[in-house]
Order: C-alpha cells, then sequence, then structure tokens
C-alpha cells in the first residue's frame, strides 16, 4: 500500500526556481524585443510638425493684430527686428518663416521645402508627406490656409 501511495504523489506543478527563470527570460526577451515592435517616431515626427502648425498659426494672429493696429494692409512693417510683408493684412509666404523661430538650418531637422507664389512648405527631413503648408491670404477677411499633412511621418 505504501508504494501505491508514492505513486499518487507526483510532482505536479512547477517549482519556485522554474518559475521565477521563466520570469526572468521573459522580461529580457520584452526589454530587448519591445523597441523593435514599438517604434514610435513617426509619432514624434507628427508631434513636431502639429507643433510647426500651431507655431505658425500664433504667428501669423499675432503679425494680423499688428498689421491692424498699424493700420497696413498691402505692405512691409517692422516687427521684432525683422522686415514682414503684409498682404491684406496678413504675412505674406515669403515673410512667415522671419516670424516663426524653427530652427531651418542645414543640421535642423524642419526644413523649408518650397516657397513659391503665395505658398510655403515647411516638411520634416527624410519624411516626404510630413509636412505643414502655410498659403497666403486672398482676402483681408479671411485667415491663411494652414494645413498639416502628418499621414506618413
Amino acid at each position: 500500500m505504501k508504494r501505491l501511495n508514492n505513486l499518487t504523489n507526483k510532482q505536479q506543478g512547477f517549482t519556485l526556481i522554474e518559475l521565477v527563470v521563466v520570469i526572468v527570460i521573459l522580461g529580457i526577451l520584452a526589454v530587448t524585443a519591445a523597441p523593435k515592435f514599438i517604434d514610435l517616431t513617426s509619432d514624434a515626427r507628427a508631434s513636431v510638425m502639429e507643433g510647426v502648425e500651431g507655431a505658425i498659426n500664433s504667428a501669423t494672429d499675432m503679425a494680423h493684430a499688428k498689421a491692424l493696429v498699424s493700420n497696413v494692409v498691402d505692405g512691409d512693417l517692422s516687427i521684432a527686428g525683422s522686415t514682414i510683408t503684409f498682404v491684406n493684412s496678413w504675412p505674406a509666404s515669403e515673410s512667415i518663416d522671419d516670424l516663426m523661430d524653427i530652427d531651418t538650418s542645414a543640421d535642423a531637422d524642419i526644413e523649408v521645402s518650397a516657397t513659391s507664389g503665395t505658398v510655403t512648405t515647411y516638411s520634416y527631413k527624410d519624411a516626404t508627406t510630413c509636412t505643414v503648408t502655410y498659403t497666403e491670404s486672398g482676402d483681408a477677411n479671411v485667415k491663411p490656409a494652414i494645413v498639416s499633412d502628418t499621414s506618413d511621418c
């Protein structure tokens, strides 16, 4: 009978040491593999471009207020040591970069990728469709179009 009792008392489960070893191995795998699966670079680029959009909005609104107070509709106005050109009391596209405090030098992440006529486009380097576009106002009562495209940052 003792022999039968000994056969039925087999180990049923894992020891504490085995469980700790498995948890440690899973932790090491999670720490090394998670960054490869969770890429936050595109989210960070999109946030930067949304910040640029907000900065352009603020600079445009403040410059427009200054132009209204100074009674400038079309022409130049000195703001913070820079000469800003206005069209319909709103900053012209070629002057918007002078209002911004964004580093667009050669080693910066943001660049002025295009300025043509009434449109200025800021883009994130190495991301072709991560842009903010400023389009001049066609009317004194209409704010310039400031549109960001962060679909593929």
